[in-house]
């Protein structure tokens, strides 16, 4: 039970969390790494593995989150105490919601390091860093903001500040107006470097990168990546959903919103690959260069085109915006949890979780640095936030929300809730008891 009663928030309409979920799933990994993934492992191949590994793992774990939060309308912890203790469980199932916050928080303080680089890399759109730069140059500039810990931390806190100002302002005037502004922006500026892209003369050559079948490039190993990438792409594991979920109305049809959700999740990842790729192909860059695409080889093409000096701007307002709406939805559990259980109000709760997770980031950042050597595991600390949050807290998180729902809850009303008749809902029991956490648990063990 929380230390004291407050009115909780409502998303004003369904249209704001339909935003606010996407913005939370369009994150930095969709601009750069879906598209990468979907070219190196087959094409639409992959596309097709992926879309199953959403239906039978990802959608049933983000509909049991919202559920979970709705029903409880609470922070995530104290939402899986309440619903275990209703169903006749232990309240160590709270344990659950608690993995679910801790990993949003350690995940938003290096996330904010990256958001610092997307804005410094803004900045450098505008004055033009990158024109006449050649890849040394270019790779130089990268370099220098990593060893520069003055540098990295400017960026990280305007960035953190940023975040912390919209989560401070609650639900409706914090998270759904940055939505409601971001995303369509998002929107936008993803349309018009498609646009560009078709200019180029490269655009069929991404698109049969992206979309033509080669099914020889499917193996175990691309299977459990389509299957991990569907589970992290949703945000699922880190609370978000379920802090999201504690502030829907009963009258959202959650089954509907999620597929919408996973929709325009998976349609601007894939359209960051068709804005991408024309471009890579066109200036005979590196495919494989993995984030490098981003700060690296994309630079130096925007660093050499006619009108780069626009389309580098373009492009990194556009990484900046998926940081942001990203970034708030990572903050808000932890500030869920800290509104409800101290005394503090809204805006200190966001101050304070904001706060907290800034000084973690500066480890995260002084790694690149002055603390370039391993703490744990041979693993500096930017490493090991990634590594224990993305293999052990989020897969762990997300399983124990989907086996809760699927074998604990009362079936009934579960059904009732989500609309089914007896037929679906037997469907939809198989998923969530049987084939979600087989899934789950396949991805967790092999990425030990």
């Amino acid at each position: 039970m929380s230390l004291k009663q407050k009115q909780h928030a409502n998303w004003s309409s369904r249209l704001g969390f339909i935003l606010a979920a996407t913005g939370s799933a369009v994150g930095l990994g969709n601009i750069w790494k879906f598209p990468y993934m979907v070219g190196e492992s087959g094409g639409a191949a992959f596309v097709l593995v992926y879309l199953l590994s959403i239906a039978l793992i990802g959608l049933p774990i983000l509909v049991t989150e919202w559920m979970i939060g709705r029903r409880g309308q609470n922070n995530p912890a104290n939402a899986m105490a309440d619903l275990a203790t209703s169903a006749g469980r232990s309240k160590a199932w709270m344990l659950v919601g608690i993995s679910g916050i801790l990993g949003a928080f350690m995940i938003l303080s290096f996330y904010s390091v990256i958001g610092g680089w997307s804005l410094y890399y803004t900045l450098n759109s505008v004055t033009g860093a990158f024109s006449g730069q050649g890849a040394d140059g270019i790779g130089a500039l990268f370099n220098d903001m990593l060893g520069n810990p003055g540098l990295l931390l400017a960026g990280h806190s305007v960035f953190m500040l940023l975040v912390i100002g919209i989560v401070a302002r609650g639900v409706t005037k914090g998270l759904e107006s940055a939505a409601r502004l971001l995303m369509p922006a998002l929107g936008v500026l993803l349309v018009v470097l498609v646009g560009y892209g078709m200019t180029t003369g490269h655009f069929g050559e991404a698109v049969s990168y992206l979309f033509n079948p080669d099914w020889s490039k499917l193996s175990g190993e691309t299977v459990l990546a389509a299957l991990g990438h569907a589970f992290f792409t949703l945000s699922l594991g880190m609370g978000i959903m379920m802090a999201y979920g504690s502030y829907l109305g009963e009258e959202v049809n959650l089954l509907k919103t999620a597929r919408t959700v996973v929709i325009m999740d998976t349609v601007i990842a894939l359209g960051a690959g068709l804005a991408i790729f024309p471009l890579v192909f066109a200036n005979n860059l590196d495919l494989a260069s993995g984030p490098g695409l981003i700060f690296v080889t994309l630079p130096l093409a925007f660093g050499q085109m006619g009108g780069g000096i626009v389309l580098g701007l373009m492009f990194f307002l556009l990484l900046t915006f998926a940081a942001v709406t990203s970034a708030i939805s990572l903050l808000e559990p932890v500030v869920e949890f800290v509104e409800e259980r101290t005394p503090l109000s809204r805006g200190a709760s966001a101050v304070v979780a904001g706060a907290a997770a800034w000084a973690l980031g500066i480890a995260a950042l002084l790694s690149f640095n002055l603390w370039s050597g391993p703490v744990l595991f041979d693993l500096n600390v930017f490493d090991l936030l990634d590594k224990l949050t993305s293999k052990f807290m989020l897969p762990l998180t997300g399983l124990g929300a989907i086996v809760f729902t699927g074998w604990f809850l009362d079936k009934e009303s579960v059904r009732r809730e989500l609309g089914m008749d007896v037929y679906d809902f037997s469907l939809w029991s198989l998923i969530t008891r049987f084939i979600a956490p087989i899934g789950v648990a396949v991805v967790f063990f092999t990425s030990l």
